[in-house]
């Protein structure tokens, strides 16, 4: 016997299958388009147009005011006109009358073309970079004031305050005052003074949200060719050498060290690391082969 659940998903997929209506009854519900115009599945795009033309003006409410049945009757047959009128509707709704087993692909296809082209893919597109870019600012708020909230308490930073409103009391302090914890509104004038600047939760810069990145994305584009091309000429066609701040691109992307910690790299070690030239294979080979030693050596 089959698994209980599995009898259970059948008998729902059953279930499902005989209550949903057919396919073709989302476009002209239980009517037949063709049956409310009074024309054939054969009937050309004059005769729909004749047909319809003569039951509107048969059954238009202004002349018939007393009669509510035919304003519902108007509508559905305006309905149709509308399917049919257009031959990718039409040949949709024939699709449907031959296939009403492919419910959910019929559904798909009309509700694709009555409600899909209305929605403008340009608006979609902005509206979401806009809400990530608001989600992507109210983040990096949360976390800058996060990382500046846990520093504050530390006592390096309060060190830094006392010694900056030592400096603007001309180094001359009240011992009593001292003592005291430093008051509020003179510990945030102070603070402002200090430019934290936390590695990891940076002050959100409007530049560097999505929206306007993806605004300014020709203008990186042409700025990146733009180099490529210079680049290539330069050291490449006319062999020259390199220049210092090319030299330190060189040397920083060979050893693979992101920009932060190249810049926090003392200056003459620096210095040392660009004149070897390590984007040369030979001295890169050289300089991997002294650091494997003196790894080994401090072990």
């Amino acid at each position: 016997m089959a698994p209980p659940a599995i009898c259970w998903f059948a008998t729902a997929i059953l279930l499902v299958c005989f209550l949903i209506s057919p396919s073709s009854a989302i476009y002209c519900d239980e009517d037949d388009c063709y049956d409310l115009l009074g024309v054939s599945q054969s009937a050309n795009a004059s005769e729909i147009k004749k047909a319809y033309y003569k039951l509107s003006l048969k059954y238009h409410p202004d002349k018939n005011p007393d009669d509510p049945d035919s304003k519902k009757l108007f509508v559905k047959i305006a309905n149709a006109y509308e399917i049919l009128k257009d031959e990718a509707t039409r040949e949709q709704y024939d699709y449907a009358i031959a296939h009403p087993e492919e419910v959910f692909y019929n559904a798909a296809r009309y509700y694709q073309t009555y409600y899909g082209h209305k929605t403008d893919a340009r608006a979609v597109m902005v509206g979401l970079l806009l809400v990530l870019s608001a989600f992507q600012y109210l983040n990096q708020w949360t976390r800058y004031n996060q990382a500046v909230s846990m520093v504050r308490k530390t006592p390096a930073y309060k060190n830094k305050l006392r010694a900056l409103e030592l400096e603007r009391g001309g180094g001359m302090t009240n011992k009593k005052k001292a003592l005291k914890q430093m008051d509020k509104n003179t510990e945030e004038e102070l603070s402002k003074e200090l430019d934290l600047q936390i590695k990891g939760a940076e002050k959100p810069s409007l530049w560097e949200l999505l929206a306007v990145q993806f605004i300014l994305l020709p203008y990186t584009i042409g700025k990146l060719l733009l180099w490529s091309i210079c680049w290539f000429w330069r050291y490449r066609v006319k062999r020259a050498p390199y220049s210092w701040d090319d030299a330190c691109y060189m040397t920083q992307r060979c050893l693979r060290i992101p920009l932060d910690a190249w810049r926090n790299i003392d200056g003459s070690t620096r210095d040392d690391l660009i004149q070897r030239r390590l984007w040369e294979k030979p001295n890169m080979e050289k300089y991997m082969v002294e650091m494997r030693k003196e790894s080994k050596r401090r072990r």
